[in-house]
């Protein structure tokens, strides 16, 4: 295929993917996906290679092809869509649901559209559906293996029912399940345009093709690296029924145009809920992969295909049913990035260690429940300093606006600042991290999954580390992972932590 056609198909079908993530922000019901974009698009091919993506959630979109294979060994068929959040059967954490349809062009299934969104409340132990210090998975929320969500344009009542069921804001799950839908409806619309216009058989072939690109990129950018094996080791500070850290091991070796990612020597899986179902782990792999290549690598089944990720069963990073994972998609995931950039680094230019916490925040009570991550400071990088109240690596969401949090909940934002003077030191400065305190103006139970309030992001090259986290109550000092009964008018407090610097000051 020539470069023009090529890069003309590569374009139509990300407007694709986008449109799908517009139409599911702008239908949707809660905060979290209207105001945060806490959800992700994607389309596949008939083989289940994710072609292209919308530029949203990193531990999203890297999971992905997970779910697919899960749909796709199910037998999904053209005008079917199949709902899922179990974590080891394609899922990554329980909020997080899944859905999947193939779509026929010429008769045939020509690709498969994905959209995957943060569910504000699914059940289990705590509202939201986030709970530290939870044990097993079942705490965690409804489990929803593959399943078939409608034939044609009818949803099932009875698995809608199901759902709203086993939520607390049953009104809000149903408006974001639909949204979903609607995304899904347009994603068959706009492909069905896209083989009239084009025709199967290109729609086919530019798949192939920007795959195929994708990859030889990958490997081009892999082969200019140097050759060699890389190790780094990093800890989780405890799971919230543990304290004690939790080792996290890689060794990356590079040979020729290939990478191999070996987590052997990985802390077996904990009591807690940070545990990873493999592909959150793999998702964190790609992360570093498409940040230490070009950018402008199409993200794609392409991009990842010289990569192996080698995980023993078992582990923290590769954990079995039915350990409870609400934390590893969030946090262990952070903390695997650091760990796979550090080892990366003795090879590479990386930046400096970002906040490496999602800073995890779930507040609930009759008939709401909200729940957010929090932005802090990136590392700083050899030519700059790093970006401050941002969210860092796996994370790619938004703020939910003080108005819009006000608006929807029972709570008031006392304070919402930037952390001055947390990013740490050096020729370029990392970024600086942020407070967040809110007040709850009902009684009700909060929760919180976070990271990096023992240790602090390291600095680069002899620049200094970043202020550690802090989570407050009521100017009380909480652990990393904390869960427990609010009054009303308590004051929960996150203080997020700075980026590393870059380079001796």
């Amino acid at each position: 295929m020539d470069p023009v056609t090529l890069q003309v198909m590569a374009n139509v079908f990300r407007g694709v993917a986008e449109d799908m993530e517009a139409a599911l922000v702008r239908s949707a019901y809660s905060p979290n996906i209207v105001e945060r974009r806490d959800c992700s698009t994607a389309l596949f091919d008939a083989g289940g290679r994710m072609v292209v993506q919308s530029a949203s959630i990193p531990v999203h979109l890297g999971a992905m092809p997970e779910s697919v294979d899960a749909v796709r060994r199910r037998g999904a068929t053209p005008g079917e869509v199949w709902v899922l959040n179990d974590p080891y059967s394609g899922g990554t954490h329980l909020p997080d649901i899944t859905m999947v349809s193939a779509i026929a062009l010429g008769g045939v299934v020509a690709a498969y559209a994905v959209t995957r969104a943060h569910h504000a409340d699914v059940g289990g132990m705590s509202p939201g559906s986030m709970p530290a210090g939870s044990r097993e998975l079942l705490q965690e929320g409804l489990v929803i293996p593959p399943v078939r969500l409608t034939t044609g344009d009818e949803a099932s009542p009875d698995i809608i029912a199901l759902l709203l069921a086993n939520s607390r804001t049953p009104r809000e799950r149903e408006g974001d399940v639909r949204a979903q839908l609607a995304a899904h409806r347009l994603a068959e619309t706009r492909m069905t345009e896209v083989g009239e216009r084009h025709g199967p058989g290109l729609v086919r072939e530019a798949f192939a093709e920007l795959l195929a690109y994708a990859e030889r990129r990958t490997r081009a950018a892999l082969a200019a690296m140097p050759d060699g094996t890389f190790a780094a080791e990093g800890a989780l500070e405890g799971d919230g029924v543990t304290s004690d850290d939790l080792w996290i091991r890689a060794a990356v070796t590079i040979a020729g145009d290939a990478m191999t990612v070996d987590f052997a020597g990985t802390d077996p899986a904990g009591p807690g809920n940070c545990n990873c179902p493999l592909a959150v782990t793999r998702s964190a792999v790609y992360f570093v992969v498409r940040s230490v290549t070009d950018p402008d690598i199409p993200a794609s089944a392409g991009a990842f295909a010289p990569v192996t990720v080698a995980a023993p069963l078992g582990t923290l990073v590769n954990a079995e049913p039915p350990a409870a994972v609400a934390g590893g998609n969030v946090e262990t995931s952070s903390r695997i990035v650091d760990v796979v950039f550090a080892a990366v680094g003795a090879a590479v230019e990386v930046p400096a260690q970002g906040q490496g916490t999602m800073n995890n925040l779930t507040l609930g009570g009759r008939g709401f429940t909200y729940y957010e991550t929090i932005g802090g400071g990136q590392g700083a990088s050899r030519d700059a300093d790093g970006p401050s109240a941002v969210h860092v690596a796996m994370s790619n969401t938004l703020n939910t606006p003080v108005e819009a949090l006000e608006t929807a909940y029972p709570l008031r934002v006392e304070t919402y600042r930037v952390r001055r003077g947390s990013g740490g030191a050096g020729a370029h400065r990392g970024g600086d991290g942020v407070v967040r305190s809110v007040r709850m103006l009902v009684d009700g139970e909060g929760s919180v999954i976070a990271e990096r309030r023992r240790q602090r992001p390291q600095g680069r090259a002899g620049g200094e580390a970043g202020a550690a986290g802090r989570t407050t109550l009521n100017g009380e000092t909480l652990p990393a992972k904390w869960r427990g009964a609010l009054r009303t008018g308590d004051v929960i407090s996150i203080e997020t932590p700075g980026g590393g610097g870059h380079g001796p000051s």
